[in-house]
C-alpha cells in the first residue's frame, strides 16, 4: 500500500495527534492552549523589555501597526462644490481655492517678468551665464507647512460663503443674542420627565407641555414658532416619542429657520448611569468634534446657538457633541484636575513620550447625563416642511442609498 502524504501541523492545529479518548482530547486541547498563551505572553514581555531599553523600537512598531478603521478609509466627493449634498472637507476646499487664487495672481506677474527679461536681453547680451542661473533658480518660494488644527475639532470659520448666504440668520456676523429655548413635546406625549432633563441640558430653556385635552388648542409647530418668536425666543426644540420612549428631536432656529430633524437612539437617563453626578445650573462648555462638511458645519452651528457663548468655568461642566460616521453622540460630564497617584502613569503623547508640563496632573470625569445618540434625517429651509416654500424647501434629506458606500459620510 502506498503511503499517504501527511500535511505539516500548523501552530494553531487542534491536536498534535489523534486520539479516540474524549477526555484525553480535552486535556490536550487545554495544554496546547496554555502553551500557546504562555508563548505569546513571553513574546510580549520580551518586546516590552526591548522597547524600555530602546524607545525608538516602540515608535517604529506603533507607526507600522496603525489600524485601518472605516474613518481612516473615508472618501470625499471629487466635486468642487460646497452644497449640503456634497461630501467635501471644507478645510481642504478652502486651501485649494486659496492656492488657485494665488496661482491666478502669479500668472500676470510671470508674464510681465518674461517681457522685462526680453527687453533686458536686448540691452545686455553679454550676461548669458547670469541669465541661465536666473532661469534655473526657482521663481517662487516653497510654501511653509500650515499648522492645521486636529482632524477632530470643528472650525466654524471655514463656513462657505454660499452657506452663509442661504442661511443669513444662522450665519450672521452680528454677535448672536443670549439663547432662549422653548422646549415642548408632541401631542399626547408622556415624556414630561425626559423634557425636564433636556431643560437641564440646554440653558435658559422653558418647558411648556402640549395639552392632550379634547378642548385644548392643538397648535402646530408653525404656530408655536410664531408664538415663541414674538416673545424673543431664539429656538424651539420639539421632543417626539414612540411607545413612551424618545425617538425624535426637531430643532427650529427662530425666526425664519432652518429646521433640523434628528432621530434619537440609546437614550439613557443620568440616574441610570453608574457613578453619575448631579448637574448644576452653570452654563456648560461646548465641544463640537469632527464636523467637517458644509452639512456638518450647518449642524454644528445650529447646536452652537442653543448654548451661551460665555460658559461658567466654575461649574466645570462640559457638553460634548461628537460626530462619528454621521452619528452624533451627546454626552455631559463634570471634570476635575487632580494630582497623579503613584499607581497611575503620566499622560503620554502620540510619540510615546510623557507630555511636558502635566507629568503630575490627571483629569477625572464624572458623567451627568442624559446620554443619547442623534442622527440627522432632514433639513428644511424654513420652519418645518409646511413652513418652507419653493423648490429648495427641503435642503437635505437622508435616504437609504446614502449608506450603501460605507466609507462615505455626510457630516
Amino acid at each position: 500500500m502506498g503511503s499517504k502524504k501527511v500535511k505539516p501541523l500548523s501552530s494553531k492545529a487542534s491536536l498534535p495527534f489523534k486520539t479516540g479518548n474524549k477526555f484525553k482530547r480535552q486535556d490536550l486541547h487545554v495544554k496546547q492552549k496554555k502553551a500557546r498563551d504562555s508563548a505569546r505572553r513571553d513574546e510580549r514581555f520580551k518586546r516590552k523589555r526591548e522597547e524600555d531599553r530602546d524607545p525608538e523600537l516602540r515608535r517604529e512598531r506603533l507607526a507600522k501597526n496603525v489600524p485601518m478603521t472605516i474613518d481612516k478609509k473615508r472618501v470625499w466627493d471629487e466635486i468642487d462644490g460646497d452644497g449640503l449634498d456634497v461630501s467635501v472637507d471644507v478645510e481642504q476646499l478652502k486651501r485649494r481655492r486659496i492656492e488657485e487664487a494665488e496661482a491666478a495672481e502669479q500668472e500676470p506677474l510671470e508674464e510681465d517678468a518674461e517681457e522685462d527679461n526680453d527687453a533686458d536681453s536686448m540691452l545686455d547680451s553679454g550676461s548669458d551665464g547670469e541669465d541661465e542661473d536666473e532661469e534655473k533658480a526657482p521663481k517662487q518660494r516653497p510654501r511653509a507647512a500650515s499648522n492645521a488644527p486636529s482632524t477632530t475639532s470643528t472650525n466654524l470659520d471655514l463656513t462657505p460663503s454660499s452657506l452663509a448666504l442661504k442661511f443669513p440668520t444662522l450665519f450672521s456676523d452680528v454677535p448672536p443674542p443670549t439663547p432662549k429655548v422653548l422646549l415642548t413635546t408632541s401631542i399626547n406625549s408622556t415624556l414630561h420627565d425626559e423634557a425636564h432633563l433636556l431643560c437641564t441640558l440646554f440653558p435658559n430653556s422653558t418647558y411648556i407641555p402640549r395639552s392632550s385635552h379634547r378642548y385644548g388648542h392643538k397648535f402646530s409647530l408653525r404656530e408655536i414658532s410664531k408664538f415663541a418668536a414674538n416673545r424673543e425666543y431664539t429656538s424651539v426644540v420639539l421632543l417626539k416619542e414612540d411607545s413612551k420612549k424618545p425617538t425624535g428631536l426637531t430643532i427650529v432656529h427662530l425666526p425664519d429657520g432652518p429646521t433640523c430633524h434628528f432621530s434619537i437612539a440609546n437614550w439613557v437617563e443620568g440616574k441610570k448611569l453608574p457613578g453619575h453626578g448631579n448637574p448644576t445650573n452653570h452654563y456648560p462648555e461646548l465641544i463640537l468634534n469632527n464636523f467637517r462638511t458644509p452639512l456638518g458645519l450647518l449642524t454644528a452651528r445650529l447646536f452652537l446657538t442653543l448654548f451661551p457663548p460665555q460658559p461658567e468655568l466654575q461649574g466645570r461642566q462640559v457638553v460634548t457633541l461628537h460626530n462619528q460616521r454621521d452619528y452624533i453622540f451627546v454626552r455631559r460630564h463634570r471634570y476635575v484636575f487632580r494630582e497623579k497617584r503613584e499607581t497611575e502613569k503620566s499622560v503620554i503623547g502620540p510619540d510615546g513620550k510623557a507630555v511636558e508640563g502635566v507629568e503630575g496632573i490627571r483629569a477625572g470625569l464624572q458623567e451627568l447625563g442624559p446620554r443619547f445618540t442623534l442622527k440627522l434625517r432632514r433639513v428644511d429651509k424654513g420652519i418645518g416642511r409646511a413652513g418652507s416654500e419653493g423648490e429648495d424647501a427641503v435642503q437635505w434629506q437622508w435616504k437609504a442609498h446614502m449608506e450603501k458606500k460605507r466609507t462615505r459620510f455626510n457630516l
